[in-house]
């Protein structure tokens, strides 16, 4: 399979002070896929202009033609099954069946507080989203669905008339750890990395590849658990989160080897972030467009 290309835009910009003409724009410069964060606040984001995922998703649909649609990624921090597979189900009518979504676990940053509640253990998230998922999958592909879980609950939802795409929309599944690699694998269209986070600082390009390799392989034994071909499953890298930080955006050349090294692991589709100037995901402009509409291609 060949690589695909992907970005993901940060809702930080007013709609009409360029946000429409950012996704309009990914959207010409022939990018696969363009996903937005499912966050509430971010990081350094947090005391600056931040929008609605859900919203910025639906604008997106009414703006573009034929650019894949999605986030990356959304969470149990402050969502629920029901009124999330609802919204999901508009989204994917409204975009002519153009969605797809990223969902994970959740961390420990603004969100995991931001309703009030104390933030979830480890443990406690990798609970919720073992029940989240399940239920969310039941509600995208049944009418009526009733259910009495531990942390989340049904009685009655209708989802009447389900997805565009079917049996329903797919899922993009973040995971490294035991837990949710298996539900990457019993329920994921496709797996999402960001790569091992404790390299991020101190680890190396190479000791990135190699642990990319190590968690590539936990999928596909966790594939081979519940009986699926892992060659079923999209293998997605969200770059900026390596040891290789924004050096892929630096230059084709840069962005071509970055990108060979990581398709020969095995990945289909690369995530490259829209540049935001004054952040941590800076850069040039003009190489960002040459890496879009070039670099694959150079991979041959």
């Amino acid at each position: 399979m060949s690589l695909r290309l992907s970005t993901v835009i940060l809702p930080v910009d007013r709609w009409h002070q360029g946000g429409r003409a950012t996704w309009q724009r990914a959207e010409e410069l022939g990018f696969h896929a363009a996903y937005t964060y499912d966050h509430l606040s971010w990081r350094s984001f947090r005391d600056g202009p931040w929008f609605g995922a859900v919203p910025t998703l639906t604008a997106a649909a009414a703006a573009t033609e034929r650019l894949r649609l999605g986030t990356l990624v959304t969470s149990p921090n402050f969502r629920h099954p029901v009124t999330l597979a609802k919204e999901l189900i508009s989204l994917d009518d409204i975009s002519g069946g153009r969605i797809t979504l990223g969902i994970g676990a959740g961390g420990s940053g603004f969100d995991a507080t931001a309703l009030g509640q104390e933030a979830w253990t480890p443990k406690e998230r990798a609970d919720r989203f073992g029940e989240f998922l399940p239920l969310l999958d039941r509600l995208l592909t049944e009418d009526a669905v009733t259910h009495q879980g531990t942390h989340y609950s049904a009685h009655e939802a209708r989802t009447i008339p389900g997805c565009v795409q079917r049996p329903r929309l797919p899922f993009a599944v973040a995971a490294t750890g035991p837990r949710g690699l298996r539900l990457a694998a019993r329920y994921g269209q496709a797996w999402v990395t960001t790569g091992d986070p404790k390299l991020y600082e101190e680890g190396t390009p190479e000791q990135s590849v190699d642990a990319l390799r190590m968690q590539a392989e936990k999928l596909g034994k966790a594939c081979a658990e519940v009986g699926r071909n892992v060659a079923e499953l999209d293998q997605v890298l969200l770059t900026g989160f390596t040891p290789d930080r924004g050096r892929p955006l630096e230059s084709v050349d840069a962005f071509v080897d970055f990108a060979g090294r990581h398709r020969d692991l095995g990945f289909t589709e690369i995530v490259i972030h829209w540049p935001i100037p004054d952040s941590d995901f800076a850069a040039d402009e003009k190489v960002f467009e040459r890496i879009a509409t070039e670099g694959v291609a150079q991979l041959g």
